[in-house]
């Protein structure tokens, strides 16, 4: 029996900060996040935005085509959590009038844990072969004003349904892991930005998929050959390229062009959006689902990363008439109308979302008609509207 993934719904907030000019404003040579890290644009979330609104957005975009008396399990993936008690998942559900008898809850480790839903979910359905689940991955990335880590922010989130004989990727069975106890990147609970060690998680994460990849190659018993693309987490885009040379040292020239031209179009939406944590190895794999040219039947490859550490490799299988169940046109539609904010509008935005919430504050949002937003808080409760 085939699982995988049947349905991908992609959100990221209305406004961004170009590159270019976070570069003039910090006295930087624009090629050093142009080039050096591999960013042209960064979401920003607003006051309205937060895990659990984009969560809903990214939802409500293929939940018509959602057999609810089927669906048995509801996952949230999030180091951007709204409570330290309730799941997150519990307001997408009230929101989205989901069925009140499904399992639901939140799932943290770093940027693995929409890949740990996901093989929750895989085998949820094993289990269950005529149920499908849901898993969200959301998240807002922060470091700080001026700070090393400030051009690696975000925000965004991925939704996606997983079921048997799935309409866009089989899963393969079998994966290779890494786990390790160490402080590359974390966040304490008094801290509303991450503490990273930038250079020593970038070795760690380059460490882990060599731990993990080359043991997938021989478990499997495949060459890098097999693969028309592999797809990484990218908290930002060079950072998965630096992977991506490990991958291909020693290949062929067909082989070697392949994977760096399928891995320059999934890194097309990471190089708008930023570092969405725990969804951004699934954005760069709708990235190249819907920017690539795939084949029914093509290899993909996953490399999932989360500080702190876990790492997991696996791989999938394109299914004949993917590109039906995408949204190309809406995702570039939803990137290209964006406003592009001013650094101290950014900055003001940026400072506002470190505070805490009042018990009682209403907000409204610019965002477009159909979007669901944060619309405040009432005696500590948050409240979800769509626009």
């Amino acid at each position: 029996m085939d699982i995988g993934i049947d349905q991908i719904g992609f959100y990221t907030p209305n406004k961004f900060v170009d590159m270019v000019d976070l570069a003039n404003a910090r006295n930087q040579d624009p090629n050093k996040f142009l080039i050096g890290i591999g960013q042209d644009r960064m979401a920003v979330a607003d006051k309205t935005q937060d895990a659990v609104s984009m969560g809903i957005n990214a939802t409500a975009e293929y939940l018509d085509q959602v057999d609810l008396e089927k669906l048995g399990l509801l996952i949230f993936a999030t180091e951007s959590g709204i409570d330290q008690s309730k799941s997150a998942s519990l307001f997408v559900k009230e929101a989205l009038n989901l069925p009140a008898q499904i399992r639901t809850f939140e799932i943290k480790e770093a940027c693995f844990a929409l890949t740990a839903s996901l093989q929750v979910a895989r085998d949820y359905v094993r289990a269950h072969p005529h149920h499908s689940a849901m898993i969200i991955g959301s998240d807002i990335a922060r470091y700080g004003l001026s700070t090393p880590g400030e051009v690696t922010q975000g925000a965004g989130a991925i939704s996606m349904l997983i079921k048997e004989d799935p309409a866009i990727i089989a899963l393969e069975d079998g994966h290779t892991s890494h786990s390790e106890n160490i402080n590359d990147f974390w966040r304490p609970n008094n801290l509303a930005t991450a503490v990273v060690d930038g250079h020593y998680s970038r070795d760690v994460y380059l460490d882990f998929f060599k731990s993990t990849f080359k043991p997938f190659l021989e478990e499997k018993q495949l060459a890098v050959a097999d693969f028309a693309g592999i797809c990484y987490h990218l908290p930002y885009t060079k950072m998965g390229y630096k992977a991506h040379k490990i991958a291909i040292e020693g290949q062929d020239d067909e082989t070697v062009k392949r994977l760096s031209d399928n891995f320059q179009l999934s890194a097309k939406y990471s190089r708008q959006v930023g570092n969405i944590y725990t969804a951004s190895l699934y954005m760069s794999v709708l990235s190249l689902l819907e920017n690539g040219e795939l084949e029914a039947g093509d290899r993909v490859g996953f490399f999932s990363y989360g500080s702190g550490a876990m790492a997991e490799f696996f791989s999938g299988r394109v299914v004949e008439g993917y590109q039906k169940r995408l949204r190309p046109a809406l995702h570039a539609r939803m990137l290209r109308e964006r406003i592009r904010l001013g650094i101290g509008q950014y900055e003001e935005i940026f400072t506002e979302g470190l505070q805490a919430l009042p018990e009682n504050v209403e907000f409204t949002s610019d965002a477009n008609h159909g979007t669901w937003y944060l619309a405040g808080q009432e005696g500590y409760v948050r409240q979800y509207k769509q626009k």
